[in-house]
């Protein structure tokens, strides 16, 4: 079974190489990566074009010439994928590839059609970070599973893995991180088999680079009405 993995990124020289290396590195066989750099003035896109497109350890490259938002860089990426499955890799080095075979395992033992992966499930290591961002994001998946009526532990995560065929038949809107609660709301319609499996996470600080902030949030709710009561 062939996994596409799609990485969008924007200013992320310092961690794109490690990214992709420890995705090629992922215990999963067969699996392309698909990098859609959204306008990088980092240095990025010049490390892509540069160093790791001519080397070949990635699969496909594609290059917004507008920054457009993490949302429009996963419509781009997943047009493209062609794997069995579809999985959604920061590029940050927040998420562990290694525990791709855990996120696939319920797909394979055809019990889901969508997993996510869950920061807040299970007993994986994760960073101590925001307390606030804890409670935001506890939130969110609230009054998302409200709408939805499933009890997801975490909505916002940066893990979900997909029947190809799924995710390309839905029709992505949101150009920035509101295409967390967008997609969720839609593969909830679908009526999709979805599973939670808990994985570590290794937040980042601001300083470090974090991009997210409170206007998401606000847009995330937003998004929930949206795609919940009007789509």
């Amino acid at each position: 079974m062939k996994l596409s993995v799609v990485i969008p990124c924007f200013n992320e020289v310092n961690t794109i190489a490690a990214i992709v290396g420890a995705v090629r590195a992922a215990p999963w066989e067969d699996k392309e990566i698909i990098i859609v750099d959204d306008c990088s003035v980092d240095g990025t896109r010049e490390k892509l074009k540069h160093e790791l497109e001519p080397s070949g350890v990635v699969d496909k490259i594609f290059y917004h010439e507008l920054n457009q938002g993490k949302g429009a860089a996963l419509r781009t990426g997943i047009r493209a994928a062609s794997g069995d499955l579809v999985i959604i890799q920061d590029a940050d080095l927040e998420y562990d590839p290694r525990e791709y075979p855990r996120l696939i395992e319920p797909i394979l033992a055809n019990k889901a059609d969508v997993v996510f992966g869950s920061r807040f499930a299970g007993g994986e290591a994760h960073r101590v970070l925001y307390f606030w961002h804890s409670v935001g994001n506890g939130f969110l998946t609230l009054v998302s599973n409200m709408f939805t009526n499933i009890n997801l532990t975490d909505m916002e995560t940066g893990y979900k893995l997909f029947r190809r065929e799924i995710i390309q038949s839905i029709s992505i809107e949101e150009n920035r991180f509101g295409f967390e609660p967008e997609i969720t709301a839609k593969i909830a319609k679908l009526r999709c088999r979805i599973y939670e499996v808990g994985i570590s996470y290794s937040g980042r600080l601001y300083a470090e680079g974090k991009k997210i902030g409170w206007r998401d949030g606000v847009r995330a709710i937003y998004c929930i009405l949206k795609y919940n009561l009007f789509r």
